[in-house]
């Protein structure tokens, strides 16, 4: 089963394309995936289809639409390079979790909605659970942002996921974000680097790949998915 872009306004007005696949089989819940600095791109889509074909209906907002329409690049030298300037300088922040809110609400009328995301996505995933609502459960993967944000309440359930040797989320951060004790959150540690979920980056671990979306599937299917 694999999905298709469409047009979604967003709240400032923009439109936005989105990935959008529909559940093979029964329907368990809404999910939005929220992109890597790569954009919505195979791995991304992939994944998105993943899901879809364990029932789930998925979202993905390409969040640099406005930026740079279609970004989709790999993960070589000049990709990252272009996804860092639009993640940490043309793009706000802000409208990438304004824009997964409004995904977040196009869904909620038909059942529970989750959230996952990767690297970037992850960091946006976590303040999905601590700062938006109508969300059922969060899993973040390797999000660089959420150390900082440490304090910050789930108001979920919620997972995150982190390499051992992710040279850019020293494991002192992890540790703090364990440290802080929320009821509500659940951190794993693998045995990996960062991006270890995506078989096109040199850290991908695929036991921990497995492994980390075995737990993601479960939370969800515990809250209602």
């Amino acid at each position: 089963m694999t999905g298709q872009f469409e047009q979604m306004t967003m709240s400032d007005g923009a439109e936005i394309e989105v990935y959008h696949c529909q559940p093979a089989g029964e329907r368990r819940g809404g999910l939005v995936v929220i992109q890597e600095i790569f954009g919505v791109n195979a791995h991304i889509r992939a994944v998105c289809d993943g899901y879809a074909a364990d029932g789930y209906e998925v979202l993905a907002p390409a969040l640099f639409d406005r930026e740079h329409p279609g970004f989709d690049v790999g993960y070589d030298k000049e990709g990252r390079e272009q996804g860092v300037a639009l993640a940490k300088g043309a793009h706000p922040f802000a409208l990438s979790t304004a824009d997964t809110q409004t995904c977040i609400d196009s869904l909620t009328d038909k059942g529970p909605v989750f959230v996952t995301g990767y690297c970037y996505g992850g960091s946006v995933a976590w303040f999905a659970a601590t700062r938006m609502h109508g969300v059922a459960a969060a899993s973040g993967y390797y999000g660089s942002l959420i150390p900082g944000a440490a304090s910050e309440v789930p108001e979920c359930p919620t997972i995150l996921h982190f390499g051992r040797n992710d040279h850019s989320i020293p494991i002192e951060g992890v540790e703090k974000v364990i440290a802080e004790g929320h009821p509500k959150l659940e951190v794993f540690v693998y045995d990996a680097g960062h991006g270890f979920n995506c078989d096109q980056r040199p850290d991908y671990d695929a036991p921990s790949a497995k492994l980390a979306r075995e737990r993601t599937l479960a939370l969800f299917r515990a809250n209602g998915g």
